[in-house]
């Protein structure tokens, strides 16, 4: 037999439709008859996969899937909710509660069994033990103590532009633990998160630990995703943060680190891990104050002014204040400026497809391939890789017309 199922469903005919479909796909299937049952079976036998319906008594399906999520038992396990309920809302609440995807009643066999595949071939790509690398690799943060300036757009660019340009897989971290989107920046459903890593001992978190706990996107970044609740935020500590950031730098050639807008003890934890620092603001006056406060904290702590960067985000269209004077009152050169982008930063994060995926030959994708370059590690920027990506390609070519001219 292949795969094990637990078929979570209170509906007679529904159970054997569903049975009949995933034994014929050459599935083992066990039935729940409710999210009560189906929570104590998955607690207690091995599950390769949970198909669950969403309106039953007793637990409905999106209840059963917060507890299963909740269990660190349970919580890497895969599940599909079926549903008669197709509208956005609730398809919107399924992903909250830590659904993997969403099929609608009634659906077709076909469609069924590709979904199913799909989802055991990424939970078994998360599970394989994943080797270290023979150097720690390099590790960026994203900081801004203003709200509101694209911290979260420029670290999910950066993160898919460095596993782009170079074909490595790279590692992008939410740190903003009491409501952060990385996911969603990538469209990726919230299945496991900080949580579950900070219910664990910190000296019982190791590689492949992690490796589960992240969601891989198909441009090879994976995400390390903000709990689902807020409250569950409260439960990560700097220990925790530190441990964790020293496994993943082990992991993964780069980390790209999406930072809150303060300085909590896990935000010093996860500062003190990074190789390099992007400051962002935009051209307002609360901005540059700021970014003056947040670099005098560097100072004090010691980051080193030679690896801090300064991005400019022109966030809006006009009035925002001149480049040659910010930079004379903070003392600091800006290293790159971000154009007024219009709605293009607004449309990616609502579809969850970044511009330098999306349209990587646009302004906004070449200026967010120059940066992953710019960023990169000094041993992949002064070398032409084995097998040059098509980024890779892309860049170089761009290179050499600013060089030649031509």
């Amino acid at each position: 037999m292949g795969a094990r199922i637990l078929i979570i469903e209170d509906d007679l005919l529904m159970q054997k439709l569903h049975r009949k479909v995933l034994e014929q796909g050459g599935y083992e299937v066990v039935i729940a008859a409710d999210g009560l049952e189906g929570t104590k079976l998955a607690r207690e036998q091995p599950f390769d996969l949970i198909v669950s319906d969403v309106m039953m008594p007793n637990m409905d399906g999106y209840e059963a899937t917060r507890t299963l999520r909740a269990d660190p038992k349970t919580a890497h396990i895969p599940i599909l909710l079926l549903t008669s309920l197709d509208d956005l809302e609730s398809k919107i609440k399924g992903f909250e509660a830590g659904a993997d995807d969403y099929l609608a009643k009634p659906y077709e066999a076909e469609e069924l069994l590709a979904r199913v595949s799909v989802l055991l071939r990424r939970a078994a790509a998360a599970a394989a033990p994943r080797e270290t690398l023979a150097e720690v690799g390099k590790t960026i943060a994203i900081f801004s103590l203003r709200g509101g300036v694209g911290v979260s757009s420029i670290a999910a660019n950066l993160a898919a532009g460095l596993s782009q340009l170079w074909g490595k897989e790279c590692a992008l971290v939410d740190m903003v633990l009491s409501a952060g989107q990385a996911a969603l920046m990538l469209n990726l459903p919230l299945r496991t998160t900080w949580t579950e890593l900070a219910k664990i001992p910190t000296e019982e978190i190791e590689h492949d630990v992690v490796s589960m706990t992240m969601r891989q996107h198909p441009s090879g970044v994976h995400v390390l995703s903000a709990p689902r609740r807020v409250e569950e935020g409260e439960l990560v500590t700097g220990e925790t943060v530190t441990r964790v950031l020293e496994l993943v730098r082990q992991m993964y050639h780069y980390t790209v680190l999406d930072l809150p807008h303060n300085f909590s003890e896990t935000t010093l934890a996860a500062l003190d891990m990074a190789d390099a620092i992007l400051v962002v603001l935009t051209p307002e006056l609360a901005a540059v104050r700021s970014t003056a406060l947040a670099l005098e904290v560097f100072d004090t702590l010691g980051y080193s002014r030679e690896t801090t960067y300064l991005i400019l985000n022109w966030v809006f269209e006009s009035q925002g204040l001149d480049r040659a004077d910010i930079e004379a009152g903070l003392g600091r050169k800006i290293s790159l400026v971000i154009p007024h982008a219009g709605d293009r930063l607004v449309r990616a994060i609502n579809i969850g497809q970044p511009p330098v995926l999306e349209a990587p030959e646009s302004p906004l994708g070449v200026l967010f391939e120059t940066l992953a370059f710019s960023v990169s590690r000094e041993e992949d920027r002064t070398q032409r890789p084995a097998e040059p990506t098509e980024a890779w390609k892309r860049l170089a070519r761009r290179m050499r017309k600013k060089k030649t001219g031509r």
